[in-house]
């Protein structure tokens, strides 16, 4: 499978799992600061949601980059992971937009060198 193909997957099942982690903490911190009942559910998404966070971005990364995303794009990425459930937005406008397809990123070096 390509690296593009293999990326974008991996994109795809970020947004989702991310999106999964920030409900599993916010269900954790209602617990732990309402109900006042435990700190487990914060102790246990807490890090799980961090590793997701920052797989998600590293991913948008290497998407900016393979996909040749516009600036913005890249920077929409990020900052969809900051707020809760946010990705899955990002990854169904980005995969509407054409963002998330292979083909899209297979023309873009024929553009590059007919521009030179």
């Amino acid at each position: 499978m390509p690296l593009r193909t293999t990326v974008i997957r991996a994109f795809r099942i970020l947004a989702v799992a991310e999106a999964c982690s920030w409900a599993a903490l916010l269900a954790g911190m209602y617990f732990k600061w309402i109900a006042g009942t435990t700190e487990l559910g914060v102790q246990v998404a807490g890090p799980v949601h961090g590793a997701l966070f920052i797989g998600y971005e590293v991913a948008a990364l290497m998407l900016w980059r393979v996909q040749r995303w516009p600036f913005l794009v890249a920077v929409l990425a990020g900052v969809s992971a900051v707020f809760p459930f946010a990705t899955l937005l990002f990854e169904r406008w980005a995969g509407r937009r054409g963002y998330l397809s292979a083909a899209r990123a297979a023309d873009a070096p024929a553009l590059e060198s007919s521009r030179a």
